[in-house]
């Protein structure tokens, strides 16, 4: 008897030749939940360093793999909304759960399990992941996380919701959710637009049912590859504002 659900793993992809392969390797060494079929699909945002045909040669692989190319580079945003445009034609009518992953080895596939559990047993309409509430996580930036901290008191003003990470890139979502989040931004500006539009959205009437559930973290240097810049944390603020405010 086939699976009764499906997910859907998006993962944006952007130059990350010396790590994909074990991030895609990661992704498949942990199961997925039971009675759970998945799709990871994977978005090369038109890497420059061969990470495109990296992931053509695991797409020939893994079944289980769905690999997806943007031209050129368009941004983290882009990727994630071509990935859940591919999400929706998982299976006969989508996938029924969607769940964001990075590429970098940053964030672990073992915490997936802890993310999808309210949705799975139906408590919330949509889970964001924290760095700040237990789990392991490495030691990096003091001023990063003044940063995160300031944007996500932003937000949580705007939004009137009671978040402690809006830029954990870890957040899963229904179906129903995915489908009407209708995300514009094209870059990093993506993690604060999403929470945004979440807190604003309404099922039958009713906000989301919101979680926050604790994943670890095993950040990156510049030195090793990190990508987010000061002006993103600047453009996270404006997109606060702009889709807290007027959607």
């Amino acid at each position: 008897m086939s699976p009764s659900r499906t997910l859907a793993v998006i993962v944006p992809v952007y130059n990350e030749a010396a790590l994909v392969e074990r991030a895609i390797g990661s992704l498949r060494d942990c199961p997925a939940p039971a009675g759970i079929e998945r799709t990871i699909i994977a978005v090369d945002d038109g890497s420059s360093d061969g990470t495109g045909g990296i992931l053509d040669r695991l797409d020939a692989e893994h079944e289980e793999l769905v690999v997806v190319h943007l031209k050129p580079n368009r941004g983290k945003g882009a990727a994630i909304r071509a990935g859940m445009e591919r999400a929706a034609r998982v299976g006969e009518r989508g996938a029924d759960f969607v769940l964001i992953h990075d590429a970098d080895l940053e964030y672990d596939p073992a915490d997936h399990a802890r993310v999808l559990g309210p949705l799975l047993d139906g408590r919330a309409d949509a889970v964001l992941g924290t760095r700040f509430l237990g789990q392991t996580h490495r030691v990096l930036y003091y001023w990063h996380s003044i940063a995160n901290r300031a944007i996500t008191t932003l937000c949580n003003m705007v939004t009137n919701l009671n978040l402690t990470d809006i830029e954990c890139c870890t957040k899963a979502f229904t179906r129903e959710v995915a489908d009407r989040l209708g995300t514009k931004e094209d870059r990093f500006g993506i993690e604060p637009e999403m929470v945004a539009r979440l807190a604003r959205m309404r099922v039958d009437g009713k906000p989301l049912r919101i979680f926050e559930v604790p994943v670890s973290y095993a950040g990156r240097t510049y030195a090793e590859g990190k990508k987010i810049r000061a002006r993103d944390g600047v453009r996270a603020a404006w997109c606060i504002i702009r889709y807290g405010l007027f959607g």
